[in-house]
């Protein structure tokens, strides 16, 4: 099974989940009438729709690259956590306006006990779903699904926040606990959907992963070969679950095409080794230079024209660039 595959089975599974706990948080809003639980209903049907347009983005990036996307289809998931991190923002603010007319209005609450009981069951099960969710899409590079799951997640910060704000009402009998609580976690809400939405934008607009490229120029350093004169113009397009990295490679200007390729091989090996099947690696081979002798660490090299002067060791800055370097 590919990982796109799988992340479309764990994002139906999710789904399901996700219907379930909303069924749940209705009944204890109908128990108890309480605006806070209500918000918290009325939030978590974002979740639902969010996991339907979740789940078809997921089955889209699933799909095998054709002659008009010959990336695959994986982008899709960008704009799949751009519409969940919209509509969380969106939902807050119906949330905080619900809250402020009930401050206006005040309403009796009833059978609290039974609505505690309900959404801490919720809660529970959300976290743990929800981390699941995060740890399984940052293993296939998934943004939809770790989309889905940091939202779960925020959804059970604010449920233990309005689970405190109930149990303070239960025993305090202050109902305008209800509405405070209700518009505390509506702004950690927006919150949230403001970094799912920031991520997917960065996303589509091909923003540079300083994580991902600090690990990966990492390796490439600690494992440089001898024929491995230069590294620049590295560069890692996200599309989904695949990760495609590009960069120009330095050898020996003597080695035939055969011999060049065993060098690409082993950059190749390396990069499956330590990020899995994930990553598309292409590969430009250059020719050393006259200038390359200065920072040329072959001791064997048969058609040497200067002396070594000094290593540079590869980073994001100087690898990144697209110039071959040399000792200024």
């Amino acid at each position: 099974m590919t990982k796109a595959s799988e992340n479309y089975n764990i994002q139906k599974r999710l789904l399901s989940i996700t219907i379930i706990l909303f069924l749940i948080k209705l009944t204890a809003w109908y128990l108890t009438n309480s605006v806070a639980i209500l918000t918290d209903a009325l939030e978590y049907t974002i979740n639902v729709i969010s996991g339907i347009v979740g789940l078809y983005s997921l089955y889209i990036s699933a799909q095998p690259r054709d002659q008009n996307h010959p990336y695959g289809h994986g982008k899709v998931e960008f704009i799949s956590a751009a519409a969940e991190g919209t509509l969380m923002i969106v939902s807050s603010f119906l949330i905080i306006y619900e809250a402020l007319n009930n401050l206006k209005h005040p309403h009796q609450i009833s059978q609290l006990d039974y609505g505690i009981y309900l959404v801490a069951l919720t809660a529970f099960i959300n976290y743990g779903v929800g981390f699941y969710a995060v740890k399984k899409g940052t293993q296939n590079n998934s943004l939809a699904l770790i989309a889905t799951g940091k939202h779960m997640q925020s959804d059970t910060y604010a449920t233990i926040g309005i689970i405190i704000g109930l149990v303070l009402i239960f025993f305090l009998k202050y109902t305008w606990i209800d509405s405070v609580v209700a518009f505390v976690f509506a702004i950690i809400i927006i919150v949230s959907g403001y970094k799912i939405l920031r991520s997917s934008i960065a996303g589509i607009m091909d923003e540079a992963d300083d994580d991902l490229l600090d690990k990966v120029i990492a390796l490439f350093q600690s494992s440089r070969r001898e024929n491995w004169v230069d590294l620049h113009n590295l560069r890692i397009i996200k599309y989904g679950g695949t990760l495609h990295l590009d960069c120009h490679l330095t050898v020996p200007w003597y080695l035939n095409i055969h011999e060049a390729h065993l060098e690409i091989d082993e950059l190749s090996k390396l990069v499956k080794e330590n990020f899995g099947e994930s990553i598309e690696l292409f590969v430009h081979t250059d020719g050393c230079l006259d200038f390359s002798c200065a920072i040329c660490t072959k001791h064997d090299c048969p058609v040497r024209q200067h002396e070594f002067v000094k290593r540079i060791d590869w980073t994001v800055q100087n690898v990144s660039s697209n110039y071959k370097h040399r000792v200024e």
